[in-house]
């Protein structure tokens, strides 16, 4: 098992991934599983690199929201079956505890990048494929979206990738319960109306939506949407007590920052703010 990938450079504009495709347009990077012939699984290389692009997204400031998707009518079907779950029946238990470790590390990855992750779904998205998705912060949907968490399927649990932390926070708890005891398919509509998927969105149309939604995001006050995620995911452990006291001195911060000042100057002269970031 590879413990290291492609290196990731910055910018990220001038990064060429070996295991995905990446495209920067303004303020949004687009990564695109693109092994379409087999449904874009993921292998050991590309969970490394994922995990470490996810990383960088940190320290490239030009970067203001993510899409992630799949080619080929297909967002991913999770972890191949020849290329993953073969040579992990082969292994010790330190051998597979480093492996669960690291794909665990992708989600910690996604979860801590400053930048809102929207996961354009469409076809198979399965296992491993189905976790990226969970982890994003927005899911839009084609009405082809087939969503498995398949782990019992192949005798595992659905403890995987913090399944059980993320999905129920999602869906809820007898949901989520549902799709991980049995594996099961949920189907776009039920997605949606589950709160899944924000909205279905037809095929055509899928790719270049999450792009102006990610847009949108990223011309927005950009400290103020880190921070917006940072307590989203802080306040998971937090009482309500704590929590308001922590967005207290979250939005004082936001305060101090010039796209505030920007936003009030603009309203004052009836025009509409540009924010810069800063």
């Amino acid at each position: 098992m590879m413990q290291f990938a492609n290196p990731v450079t910055l910018p990220l504009a001038e990064y060429k991934p070996c295991h995905f495709l990446l495209s920067v347009e303004g303020p949004v990077a687009t990564i695109t599983f693109n092994r379409p012939e087999k449904k874009n699984p993921l292998t050991f290389e590309s969970y490394r690199e994922l995990t470490d692009f996810f990383h960088a997204c940190a320290k490239d400031d030009n970067v203001r929201a993510i899409v992630v998707t799949g080619a080929g009518g297909n967002f991913s079907s999770g972890g191949d079956v020849l290329e993953i779950i073969g040579p992990l029946v082969e292994m010790d238990t330190k051998g597979l505890t480093a492996f669960t470790r690291m794909t665990g590390e992708l989600v910690k990855a996604m979860r801590a990048a400053p930048q809102p992750v929207i996961a354009a779904v469409e076809g198979i998205c399965a296992g491993a494929g189905a976790i990226i998705a969970m982890a994003s912060d927005l899911r839009l949907a084609a009405p082809s979206a087939k969503v498995a968490f398949l782990f019992n399927k192949v005798g595992l649990a659905g403890c995987d990738m913090g399944a059980c932390a993320i999905l129920p926070r999602i869906i809820g708890q007898g949901r989520a319960s549902e799709l991980l005891y049995t594996g099961r398919f949920m189907k776009a509509e039920e997605g949606e109306r589950w709160g899944f998927f924000s909205r279905l969105v037809d095929e055509a149309e899928l790719l270049r939506e999450a792009k102006a939604l990610a847009r949108e995001i990223g011309s927005g006050p950009t400290y103020a949407n880190t921070m917006t995620k940072r307590m989203l995911a802080m306040e998971w452990a937090m009482s309500v007590e704590e929590a308001i006291e922590a967005e207290a001195v979250a939005q004082a911060l936001c305060m101090t920052t010039e796209d505030f000042a920007r936003a009030y100057r603009a309203f004052a002269a009836k025009e509409k703010p540009v924010f810069q970031g800063d």
